[in-house]
């Protein structure tokens, strides 16, 4: 990294702009932003999935990787017209799925979101990144330069999730909270 930050606050967003990585300004509302804002969440909630401790090595490895992943579309979506996630990257992602959902059993109901304390942090982290998926969309409807990639990636990432969170509630828990759509 050639340009390192040594004062935090720097006083050019005061008046409600911010920067995109091309020098452009822009409001701090601006889809644009939002839509940046929403991968940076995912990010940290898939964070916050790490910070449990006892995960199987694999989910850590894979979600790590995930955290990497995030900061370029991150850096794609900062600088308008930069490619940076790949379909490669989708790839990894389905590979990934399919190791995982491998040993699961199919599904015949509805999950709650839950199973322990990782798993939720889970499914919340996959429904953040549904969230960050919409807002790309959104942003790929008024601007023509959104990759499809990055669509892709995220529909994907939030599959993963699902799965891992399916993965997290067996190793915390043995088991999953099914929807119980009898239960009055």
């Amino acid at each position: 990294m050639g340009h390192r930050l040594s004062k935090i606050y720097t006083r050019t967003g005061d008046k409600g702009e911010t920067g995109l990585g091309d020098g452009k300004r822009v409001s701090k509302d601006h889809l644009r932003v939002e839509t940046i804002g929403c991968v940076d969440e995912t990010n940290s909630a898939v964070g916050m999935v790490l910070a449990s401790t006892g995960l199987p090595e694999p989910v850590v490895d894979c979600l790590v990787e995930v955290q990497h992943d995030l900061f370029d579309l991150g850096g794609e979506l900062c600088i308008p017209g930069h490619a940076a996630v790949t379909s490669e990257f989708v790839a990894r992602l389905e590979t990934q799925l399919d190791q995982f959902n491998a040993n699961l059993p199919a599904l015949k109901e509805f999950i709650l979101p839950g199973g322990g304390p990782a798993a939720a942090a889970c499914h919340l982290a996959r429904t953040i990144s549904r969230r960050a998926e919409r807002r790309v969309v959104s942003l790929s409807v008024l601007e023509k330069n959104i990759r499809p990639e990055a669509i892709q990636y995220l529909n994907r990432l939030s599959d993963l999730l699902f799965v891992i969170a399916r993965v997290l509630a067996r190793h915390e828990q043995g088991s999953e909270v099914l929807w119980n759509r009898d239960r009055r």
